[in-house]
């Protein structure tokens, strides 16, 4: 069994886990922050035996997608440092790891 741990933007979670759903997949959603602009991300969880990892993959790209988005110049981007003038970058995608499992229990 692998587990499968996508970090995605908060704006895709509900198309990602309902597309996962659809498809037959059970995924638990943590709410997190992380990156240079601590801004919202999801980050999902899902089981699945080494067959469908991919599957589930593939469903996650699908659904998650980059967009470029305007940082304002009040908006501190990483130690301290404020842009001078608006910036714009990539947000969105998704960070996928795919971890073995050792054991698995339901109690």
């Amino acid at each position: 069994m692998k587990l499968v741990l996508a970090i995605i933007n908060h704006d895709d979670a509900n198309t990602v886990t309902q597309a996962l759903t659809k498809s037959g997949f059970s995924s638990t959603k943590l709410a997190t922050t992380g990156g240079f602009l601590m801004a919202g991300n999801v980050t999902i969880l899902i089981g699945v035996d080494e067959e469908k990892v991919q599957t589930v993959i593939d469903i996650i790209k699908e659904h998650s997608h980059s967009r470029k988005q305007m940082i304002p110049t009040t908006t501190e981007m990483s130690y301290g440092y404020y842009p001078s003038m608006p910036v714009e970058v990539v947000v969105g995608g998704a960070t996928i790891f795919v971890v073995d499992i050792e054991r698995f229990e339901r109690v």
